[in-house]
């Protein structure tokens, strides 16, 4: 399926190039592993080649895919503000959630984990763990945007946000179509 020199994403972390593919004796067995050399950080790991399936490496989304990430993003939380739950143990559930999104590695989940967070983020200060998840979703979509489009990366984060926040501006005016906002 993959080749050496094939650009992937590896979920969680990014897109990656196969740099080299390497055999290890590993208690008394020979295991093929795939080296992958991460674009966007200085990070190296090795991913078994038997164990790729379910790895959850796939190669990067199309334009097509990007289109829909950028529809995603328009589109209201699937909770309103008010139905989060913001005790402890209604950030640990969301929390599991968002993790799990991000550790999937599908693009327009992770665009899902942003949304929801940036939204959240118009409204109250973003914990800790809210803040982290949101950076990291968001190094995830201009990574994978800026090597599909070649576009530049303040430009991918201000078309990410732009919509959040005409959203909240046509809120606050009393418009309530987002359609408009794009």
């Amino acid at each position: 399926m993959f080749k050496l020199h094939d650009k992937v994403i590896y979920p969680g972390h990014g897109i990656a190039l196969i740099a080299e593919f390497l055999e290890k004796m590993i208690t008394g067995k020979k295991v093929c592993f795939f080296k992958l050399c991460f674009l966007f950080k200085d990070m190296t790991i090795l991913v078994p080649t038997h164990n790729m399936k379910n790895s959850g490496i796939r190669y990067p989304s199309d334009k097509k895919t990007i289109n829909l990430v950028y529809n995603e993003i328009i589109k209201c939380p699937v909770k309103k503000f008010a139905c989060f739950d913001f005790t402890p143990s209604g950030w640990n559930r969301r929390n599991k959630e968002y993790q799990l999104k991000i550790q999937r590695g599908k693009l327009i989940e992770i665009a899902q984990v942003y949304r929801d967070l940036m939204f959240v983020s118009q409204q109250k200060e973003l914990s800790f763990g809210e803040k982290n998840l949101l950076q990291i979703a968001e190094d995830l979509l201009v990574q994978e945007i800026q090597f599909i489009t070649n576009k530049d990366r303040d430009l991918i984060i201000n078309e990410l946000q732009e919509p959040i926040k005409q959203y909240f501006f046509h809120q606050e005016l009393g418009l309530h179509n987002v359609s408009s906002v794009v």
